[in-house]
């Protein structure tokens, strides 16, 4: 199956440049480009694309902005893409908001090319974080900079049984399924199911918030090994 994609980004060598070395592959397809947000929100409500590519520091509208509009839409908008951050900055404030409001990654625009096209992928399967070690370190240095969060995640770890808090710890410590399932002595499938419910009783919509919400709830701290 194809994947659609749109690249958003203020700068047109950029975003020429992605979009050439996105539609270079056989089954990704870049279906637009838009120069700032909020152009990059109505492209993306247009032709629905699978992945938005979206800068972070755009003018008109930024990109952890426009990424909360198409992750968050109105009533009557059913299509939700999945958003990939684009960044300059390893330790970016606007990168740990993204994640928050629901984005499924970031990667850094000085990353190799295979990068971009396997991160592409990546989310479009819905699969994973990306670029764990530093995303990882990325949000537990925004929690510990916010220790208060809105409201009190480790009330809705109740909801979880010993082995599905196991395995929200092992996700916040940038393991993969496979990964999980060699600690656990579990089955792969196995693993996918106990992610699954995680992320339905706690409301999550991917990894990326599982990982922020074992941070915000203490399950891991920023600090630990792993």
């Amino acid at each position: 199956m194809t994947i659609r994609v749109i690249v958003v980004d203020d700068q047109a060598m950029v975003r020429a440049g992605f979009a050439a070395l996105l539609s270079a592959q056989a089954d990704i397809d870049v279906v637009g480009e838009a120069p700032d947000g909020r152009q990059g929100v109505a492209l993306a409500r247009s032709v629905h694309p699978d992945v938005v590519l979206m800068d972070v520091r755009m003018p008109e509208l930024d990109g952890l902005s426009a990424a909360r509009q198409i992750l968050d839409p109105p009533p009557g908008v059913v299509h939700r893409p999945k958003v990939l951050m684009l960044t300059t900055f390893d330790i970016d404030d606007y990168v740990y908001e993204a994640l928050r409001a629901g984005a499924s990654g970031f990667l850094l625009k000085d990353a190799p090319p295979a990068d971009l096209i396997s991160a592409v992928r990546v989310v479009a399967s819905g699969e994973a974080l990306l670029a764990p070690s530093v995303t990882r370190r990325l949000i537990a240095d925004f929690v510990q900079q916010r220790p208060a969060p809105r409201r009190d995640p480790a009330l809705r770890l109740n909801g979880l049984t010993p082995r599905e808090t196991e395995v929200l710890e092992l996700i916040a410590r940038g393991l993969s399924n496979q990964e999980i399932a060699g600690h656990l002595v579990v089955a792969e499938q196995t693993v996918k199911s106990h992610i699954g419910r995680v992320l339905a009783k706690l409301d999550l919509r991917d990894r990326a918030q599982a990982v922020i919400f074992a941070y915000e709830a203490g399950v891991v701290r920023p600090g630990d090994g792993g």
